[in-house]
């Protein structure tokens, strides 16, 4: 069994609520979030998969965790522009908490898609950062690309939120597991808001394992799929980013979807 509990606490630390119990909680929490204000999951048990919700209007979690504390902190003003408009709004907030099941862990999925994915290191995976996000904004974050939004033909705020390169030639995003995945397929969905946008014509995967992929790409709506040899890895790099030769200087990448097993 695994003790869990679930706070929501303002920028001074006092508690606004809290929950606890065993393998599965939920908090209903009343009250209207102020800035400041963050979300404490903690566990007794690390190196476990867990399945969270960090508000009512967005899906579920399937997140490793590696610290017994994970503090989400509630986005507001321009950070909140990147997250769909009905999140962390009113006066009545649903947050759940539960192990994975078995069989939840043994699912062909999207080990890259983490939907409460913040910056820093809070010990909760996948995470992505990148060494460029345009002009420090939300909506070009790095998180965008494995929040599991894929809407592509146009840029800025939800659902159109993507990792921006600020037209940086060494531009490169990394997706770190927290514990070994066996992957074979790689689908990448390029932002698409022709003609603002232009588009990569190449890029180069570099995995855990000191492996590398060059790929090709074209103009396409669609995701782009990579069909890989298996492998195993902690984390992918996409790096390396050729564009195409067109006047827009803006392509960028709306999400990476890395699928496979758990190892």
């Amino acid at each position: 069994m695994a003790e869990l509990k679930i706070k929501v606490c303002g920028k001074d630390g006092v508690e606004k609520s809290k929950v606890s119990g065993e393998d599965e909680i939920l908090m209903v929490y009343e009250g209207e979030y102020i800035p400041g204000d963050k979300i404490c999951f903690e566990t007794d048990q690390t190196g476990v998969f867990y399945v969270i919700r960090v508000d009512g209007s967005m899906d579920e979690a399937y997140v490793f965790l590696t610290r017994e504390l994970v503090e989400y902190v509630i986005p507001f003003d321009e950070k909140k522009v990147s997250y769909n408009p009905a999140a962390f709004t009113g006066q009545r907030h649903y947050i759940t908490m539960r192990k994975a099941r078995d069989y939840e862990n043994e699912y062909y999925r999207d080990l890259a898609r983490n939907v409460m994915d913040q910056h820093g290191d809070p010990g909760c995976y996948p995470h992505a950062f990148a060494n460029v996000e345009t002009r420090g904004e939300s909506v070009f974050a790095a998180r965008n690309a494995i929040d599991g939004v894929v809407a592509n033909e146009l840029h800025g705020q939800w659902p159109y939120e993507s990792w921006g390169i600020n037209r940086q030639d060494d531009a490169e995003i990394t997706v770190e597991f927290g514990r070994p995945v066996d992957i074979d397929q790689i689908w990448l969905y390029t932002r698409a808001d022709f003609p603002h946008d232009n588009w990569w014509v190449q890029a180069t995967f570099t995995f855990s394992d000191g492996t590398t992929e060059v790929v090709k790409m074209d103009k396409s709506v669609k995701p782009h799929v990579f069909n890989i040899e298996k492998k195993q890895i902690t984390w992918i790099k996409l790096s390396e980013l050729i564009k195409a030769d067109d006047p827009s200087p803006f392509p960028a990448l709306t999400q990476i979807q890395v699928y496979g097993r758990n190892a």
